[in-house]
């Protein structure tokens, strides 16, 4: 289904109320962190200076949309013991709570009994969903987003992320496994 997709920032720009983001894979390979990634797996090192270069442009969207009243929250269903990759995740999150982001953790044992949709994906005011479609390697997808905006979606959307939300764990709490 051919769609003419706004890009994410402006979906962000036009939040007014709220941002929700639902992560389930425990391995991304997308080409705009593939060279963090690797750097960081060579080193132990990652860039969590939200003035980077890496960071600045995700910090200001964010920062500026929790600056009008939107409210960003992240959750991260994962397996454990994570990967390498979500222990990459993990070593910046700080970055994306000094933003604004609200990010919780759930262990995918503990979500086992839940209906959770069939991609990641972000949720708009309660009203548009944008799912991320990524291969099996953990690259975009073509195409990568699919807006959705049907009633009932975004309902079941909404409701899948709040049942993962209300068990998940604040960031500042979940210890990586």
């Amino acid at each position: 289904m051919p769609q003419n997709v706004p890009s994410f920032d402006a979906l962000m720009e036009a939040a007014r109320h709220s941002a929700v983001h639902l992560e389930m894979r425990d391995q991304y390979a997308v080409g705009d962190e593939a060279d963090d990634f690797g750097a960081w797996l060579a080193g132990g090192e990652r860039d969590t200076d939200p003035g980077s270069e890496y960071w600045a442009p995700w910090v200001d969207l964010i920062s500026r949309a929790v600056g009008r009243g939107v409210t960003v929250r992240r959750a991260r269903v994962v397996s454990e013991p994570v990967t390498d990759y979500i222990r990459y995740e993990h070593a910046a999150t700080g970055v994306n709570v000094a933003a604004g982001e609200l990010v919780r953790w759930l262990p995918r044992r503990r979500a086992a009994d839940l209906l959770l949709p069939g991609a990641d994906l972000w949720i708009f005011d309660g009203q548009q969903v944008l799912f991320n479609h990524f291969t099996g390697d953990g690259d975009w997808a073509d195409p990568g987003m699919e807006l959705r905006s049907e009633p009932d979606v975004a309902k079941r959307c909404s409701d899948a992320f709040e049942s993962v939300w209300e068990r998940a764990v604040p960031h500042d709490q979940y210890e990586i496994r």
